[in-house]
């Protein structure tokens, strides 16, 4: 082969390798900006809370109006994820926080680490929390795995669609309800609120009322 047949295929040989790099490149780029785009679309609904429009009324930070302040809270039975009955009136005489949530709820997973921490420090004080699954259709092992997740272990109960009602009907996730040794609701919040801000809400509702009945009950 001559000389100036060789070089020609060196070359050749040489821009192929090039382009065949380029292309892999331009294979890796794509892949990995879809896997990034993809990954942004998961974080993106995991973290989506259904906001109502705003009401003409009301001070949280949603907008929406606090209609259960001040009631008494409705009683409830509901079941926890060992099966267990769980009612509202089994913790007549303490202060209580019921909080509604969703395992796809982000700002759910957010607070409830805080929770944890709150009920820890505050349980000395007759405090406890309720966590009740809104999307029981998740599956009970979706809900359990969920909870352990955030360090979750205070009751989690799986509601019955009756219990939203009874406390108004959720237009956003989170909902807490803070219930004093009354049965009041002495706070009701909506939406992820700051951690300071939870942790004052449990003070006042401990602080808040004597003994009386919880959930209605005589």
């Amino acid at each position: 082969m001559r000389l100036r047949e060789v070089g020609f295929v060196k070359r050749t040989g040489t821009v192929l390798g090039v382009l065949i790099v380029g292309i892999a490149l331009l294979v890796w780029a794509g892949v990995n900006n879809y896997k990034e785009r993809k990954l942004a679309t998961q974080k993106a609904q995991e973290s989506r809370v259904v906001l109502a429009p705003k009401a003409d009324t009301g001070d949280d930070a949603t907008g929406l109006e606090p209609k259960m302040k001040g009631k008494v809270a409705p009683a409830f039975s509901l079941v926890d994820l060992s099966g267990k009955k769980v009612s509202l009136a089994d913790y007549k005489g303490k202060a209580v926080l019921v909080n509604f949530w969703a395992t796809w709820c982000g700002p759910c997973k957010v607070e409830m680490p805080w929770f944890e921490e709150f009920r820890a420090k505050y349980a000395s004080q007759g405090f406890e929390i309720l966590g009740l699954a809104d999307d029981v259709d998740a599956g009970k092992d979706v809900i359990e795995k969920t909870a352990k997740k955030t360090g979750a272990t205070y009751p989690i109960l799986l509601t019955d669609g009756k219990v939203q009602k009874a406390y108004g009907g959720l237009e956003v996730l989170p909902v807490s309800f803070y219930i004093d040794k009354k049965g009041v609701i002495v706070e009701q919040t909506a939406g992820l609120g700051p951690k300071d801000e939870i942790e004052a809400n449990i003070k006042k509702t401990i602080a808040s009322g004597g003994v009386a009945s919880l959930g209605g009950a005589k």
